[in-house]
């Protein structure tokens, strides 16, 4: 087994946890995974791995050298895809519902001109994605990154937009400032990944401020909040999709 593919069986035992299923998706023996895995940990004076009856787990050296190959082998699948002079293949994208209609999908016509041979697998959920586990290629969210071992790139800034319906504002009047806010109800955003039900967010002469109202309805879906809007269950904040 030569360096690099010596290097995909290691990626592939860390990502799948097992010599065995890692072996059977590169279709080697586990003899031969096991004997290429130990000359590679004996090449770099270093052990990558731990070994139990049920489950194998990089170490910290392994879990550094894991992130390198990674890098690397990524690098040169790009390297050869530039070289054919054309990129195929299946993306997967997990992005928030509300995203993907004013940010993904406006941009979609011309990313599939762009790349005719691309096909895109998209799953819409707020939920923390496991990528390796997963088979998920890139995930789309909105906000501050949580998990400082992974890799963002920022896409757009969104602004959001406070709506009511005629209905609703007939009812409580038009707040035109924060404190006028006072005596209205909101319908409340629930994120599905903290569980916490969002506040209103406003930006004043450059700073940001936060208002939690009283509830009568609750969602974790954009949509169904958009349309209890429409109906005048109270306030909700949308974004507006980018000019």
């Amino acid at each position: 087994m030569d360096k690099l593919d010596t290097l995909t069986l290691f990626v592939r035992i860390v990502e799948r946890g097992s010599f065995s299923a890692a072996a059977a998706d590169l279709g080697v023996s586990r003899p031969v995974a096991t004997a290429a895995i130990k000359a590679l940990e004996v090449s770099l004076g270093a052990r990558l791995l731990h070994r139990t009856t049920r489950h194998v787990r990089p170490t910290a050296e392994g879990s550094l050298y894991y992130q390198r190959c990674v890098s690397i082998l990524a690098a040169l699948e790009e390297a050869n895809r530039s070289a054919g002079g054309s990129i195929s293949g299946t993306i997967r994208v997990d992005v928030a519902g509300n995203l993907a209609r004013t940010l993904l999908l406006p941009a979609l016509p011309q990313f599939l001109a762009r790349y005719p041979d691309i096909t895109l697998q998209i799953g819409e959920s707020e939920r923390d994605v496991d990528l390796v586990r997963e088979g998920v290629d890139c995930v789309i969210r909105g906000g501050h990154l949580p998990d400082s071992e992974m890799i963002c790139r920022p896409l757009a800034g969104l602004q959001e937009i406070t709506c009511a319906s005629p209905t609703y504002l007939a009812r409580y009047g038009t707040p035109h400032t924060i404190e006028g806010l006072t005596g209205h109800v909101m319908i409340g955003f629930v994120s599905s990944r903290t569980q916490r039900t969002l506040p209103l967010s406003f930006t004043q002469d450059g700073r940001q401020s936060e208002v939690s109202l009283p509830c009568r309805l609750l969602t974790s879906d954009a949509d169904v909040g958009a349309e209890a809007a429409r109906l005048g269950f109270g306030l909700y904040q949308a974004p507006l999709p980018p000019p």
